[in-house]
C-alpha cells in the first residue's frame, strides 16, 4: 500500500522506487548520512537544553532576588494584626499575579531583558 501511494505521488514505477531504496540502504555512505543527520539533531537539542538551563537559572535568580528584597523591605505587623497581615498578603499576591500575567502576555520576558542589557553594556 505505501509503495503504491509513493509510486503515484512520485510518478515513478514501483520497481524504480524499490531499486532506489535498496541502493540507498546498501550504499556505503548511507550510514554516514544518517549519523550526520543524527549529530545535527543532537547538536540542536543540546543547544535548546542549554538555552533552557540558562533561562531557568535566570528565573531562579530573579525569584531569589525578589524574595530577598521583599523579606528585607517588608515590615512586620504586630501579632494582633493577623487579619490585616492576611489581607495585605492576599492583596500583594493578587498584584503579583496581575503583574506576572501582564508581563507574560506582553512577551517581554525578563531573561531576554537581562541578556539584552548585558549585551548592550558590553558584558559577557
Amino acid at each position: 500500500m505505501a509503495l503504491d501511494a509513493a509510486s503515484r505521488r512520485m510518478k515513478r514505477s514501483k520497481s524504480e522506487i524499490v531499486q532506489a531504496a535498496v541502493a540507498s540502504y546498501l550504499s556505503a555512505d548511507s550510514g554516514e548520512v544518517a549519523e550526520a543527520a543524527m549529530t545535527r539533531r543532537l547538536d540542536r537539542i543540546t543547544r535548546e537544553v542549554e538555552r533552557l538551563a540558562r533561562d531557568v537559572t535566570i528565573s531562579n535568580e530573579a525569584i531569589a532576588l525578589f524574595v530577598k528584597a521583599w523579606l528585607t523591605a517588608t515590615p512586620s505587623l504586630a501579632a494582633g494584626d493577623q487579619k490585616a497581615q492576611n489581607a495585605k498578603g492576599q492583596e500583594r499576591y493578587a498584584g503579583f499575579l496581575e503583574a506576572l500575567s501582564r508581563r507574560l502576555a506582553s512577551g517581554r520576558l525578563l531573561c531576554r531583558e537581562v541578556l539584552d542589557d548585558r549585551d548592550w553594556k558590553g558584558e559577557s
